[in-house]
């Protein structure tokens, strides 16, 4: 999915605004972890995830490992956040992140 600089900066914006709802620990991406981020996408379609520590590039292939397992994308990564989006078209406009922030 390809997005433009106008999405990919309000996507960041409303990301900014979230707490972190997956948490990964020391034994990294597991298929609990891969699980709860599912339902989290379905719900919220953007979310944010707290990484793992380690190195940057440990941490950009967590991010990345999930995006895959999950068909999500990173659209941003700082420290140890990363910023998930995946659409779901029928999402509900309560738990929706992206509908609850819409300018």
């Amino acid at each position: 999915m390809q997005l433009d600089n106008a999405t990919l900066k309000r996507l960041k914006g409303i990301g900014h605004e979230l707490k972190p709802v997956v948490m990964i620990g020391n034994n990294g991406v597991t298929p609990a972890i891969i699980e709860e981020v599912e339902r989290a996408l379905n719900d919220h379609e953007l979310i944010k995830v707290k990484l793992p520590a380690g190195t940057k590039e440990e941490r950009e292939a967590a991010g990345e490992q999930l995006a895959t397992e999950t068909r999500s994308e990173v659209i941003h990564t700082i420290g140890r956040m990363a910023l998930l989006l995946r659409n779901n078209p029928n999402a509900n406009p309560k738990l929706s992140n992206l509908i609850r922030y819409a300018d």
